[in-house]
């Protein structure tokens, strides 16, 4: 499949800013083809391995997201910085924003699971003990899963 281009191609961000807010913003929104169709979009924390390029989610191991995801692999993942003001105005921002469009792909290597979870974890804190504790009372029941990219987009954005 070919993807669409930038329509503005001056906002247009590099792969290394894409790489960069990938890796440093804590929570996007994955969206999915849901019930019937209708799309769903899901907050979710993310872990970006800059080894293999994907990105990766933790979950339960059912629920609507699981089962779309089951049904139909395709899926986006939006992430978008915290911004700057972009003047002196109250409201507008400058911020930079991307898309991933991608497939999913359920780990089903465990030490790979708690490897990423582990990572996942440390960039929310890094209270080692609490983690291993988290994943020795939660892993077992922990399903990991890829968004394998086919096309990524970044772009920034001022708001007006």
């Amino acid at each position: 499949m070919a993807f669409r281009e930038l329509a503005r191609i001056k906002q247009r961000l590099s792969d290394g800013e894409c790489a960069e807010i990938l890796s440093t913003q804590l929570r996007g929104v994955l969206s999915v083809e849901g019930d019937d169709g209708y799309p769903y979009g899901v907050p979710m924390n993310h872990y970006y391995n800059p080894d293999d390029g994907k990105i990766y989610f933790h979950s339960g191991g059912r629920g609507h997201k699981i089962d779309a995801i089951r049904r139909c692999a395709k899926a986006s993942f939006t992430v978008f910085d915290e911004g700057v003001p972009a003047d002196d105005s109250a409201w507008a921002l400058n911020f930079r924003s991307v898309i991933v469009f991608g497939r999913t792909k359920i780990a089903d290597d465990r030490e790979k699971v708690y490897d990423i979870a582990r990572r996942l974890s440390l960039k929310f804190t890094q209270d080692e003990a609490y983690i291993e504790h988290e994943l020795e009372h939660s892993g077992p029941a922990t399903l990991m899963f890829a968004l394998v990219p086919e096309h990524v987009c970044g772009k920034r954005v001022r708001e007006e």
